[in-house]
């Protein structure tokens, strides 16, 4: 059995009128305590928060493109007179200079050909002047009928054969000239010559024009890429409709960004944009020429191409990090002259030098936060703060 004492008391919890002064006390006691901490936190001053001014300016938009380095001029090296090679006269990856002899072929062949062509030369030559002499004899001899007119004219024909025969000759010492030459392989343009594809002692030329080396011009470098029809029309389209203008005299300039996140010293141009759009891809083909005075830069490296197609006026800059990016919408946070802040729609229009391009959404003059973003968690809802200039680090 309990005792009446137990009893007594689980009646008296049970009771809630019993309870009323208990909450009672507490609500108190907890309003006390919140009236305290607002009491300390309006002593506090408020926190400082990094922002920039909003100053409009003409900003010119770029595009972002990937492409591929390519060699300016390229010339396969072949053999164009067929025999031994019989020595080698350049050192691999090194330069040359048009014309510089590459490779000797074995020439005695050639020689003994231009030497065969020569004497017939001058065998022609002997049978032209003894025609000549001929035909001069029979000419006052035919004009007193002491020679026939068919005689005459035998004499004048074997001189006109005797002629073309030393024509002829000439043409035959020219090739047996020009076949010599060949065998001295030269350089046919001047850039950096790769591996040699023969050794010494190979047999070329034999049947078809052997490879024998590959010489590429990489100063300057063409950078072949591409850019989406679509986005070309649309740039073409808000540039007749005024929402953009031409990009001024930097419209022709491209930069090179390498695969580590660097930027080529040397600003190319831009050559030509093809007329038509590759079926397969629905891509437009452009073309630069970029300077590369120290050859760090190879043929068929793959790159990033920022381009400046158009300018837009009245546009911001904004470091990356004052822009949250969401699948929402992208928006800032503006502090107001009286220290509040204010969450703002943007509309992005690109990025330049590691900023973003705001086309609408913000005024001149508008303060937006850069920094200071984890200090507005631990503030109440409608407490202001501080606005103070920021700067990059480093600066």
């Amino acid at each position: 059995m309990p005792s009446h004492s137990k009893v007594l008391n689980a009646r008296i919890w049970r009771s809630p009128l019993m309870l009323l002064p208990l909450v009672a006390a507490l609500t108190a006691c907890g309003q006390a305590d919140q009236a305290a901490n607002a009491a300390r936190g309006a002593g506090m001053p408020a926190p400082e928060v990094g922002v920039v001014t909003v100053t409009p300016a003409e900003v010119g938009l770029q595009s972002e493109l990937p492409g591929r380095l390519e060699a300016s001029r390229v010339a396969q090296v072949r053999a164009r007179a067929a025999g031994i090679v019989q020595r080698q006269v350049f050192t691999e990856g090194s330069e040359v200079k048009a014309g510089q002899v590459l490779f000797q072929i074995d020439a005695a062949p050639y020689e003994a050909a231009l030497q065969t062509a020569r004497a017939s030369l001058a065998r022609a030559e002997a049978n032209l002047a003894q025609a000549s002499a001929l035909a001069e004899r029979y000419a006052p001899l035919v004009a007193e009928n002491a020679i026939s007119q068919q005689e005459y004219a035998n004499a004048q024909a074997a001189r006109q054969v005797a002629e073309a025969d030393v024509a002829a000759g000439k043409a035959a010492v020219q090739t047996a000239n020009i076949n010599l030459g060949y065998a001295r392989v030269t350089a046919p343009i001047a850039g950096r010559i790769g591996r040699s594809l023969v050794t010494e002692g190979a047999l070329v030329g034999l049947g078809e024009a052997t490879p024998l080396a590959v010489i590429q011009q990489v100063d300057p470098l063409y950078v072949n890429f591409t850019q989406s029809a679509s986005e070309a029309l649309r740039l073409r389209r808000a540039l007749e409709s005024g929402q953009l203008k031409a990009a001024g005299k930097d419209a022709a300039e491209v930069r090179v960004v390498l695969d580590d996140g660097t930027e080529h010293a040397q600003a190319g141009r831009l050559l030509f944009s093809d007329l038509t759009v590759d079926a397969s891809t629905g891509q437009v083909s452009l073309r630069a020429e970029l300077p590369n005075p120290g050859r760090q830069l190879l043929p068929g490296l793959y790159v990033r191409v920022r381009l400046v197609q158009a300018a837009a006026a009245n546009a911001i800059t904004l470091p990356q990090q004052a822009v949250s990016r969401t699948a929402q919408g992208d928006s800032v946070r503006v502090v107001k002259a009286d220290g509040q802040v204010e969450r703002r729609q943007v509309k992005i229009g690109g990025q330049q030098g590691g900023q973003w391009i705001v086309m609408q959404g913000l005024e001149a003059g508008e303060q937006v936060m850069v920094d200071g973003f984890q200090k507005l968690q631990m503030l109440p809802p409608g407490a202001p703060v501080k606005a103070v200039p920021w700067a990059p680090a480093g600066q």
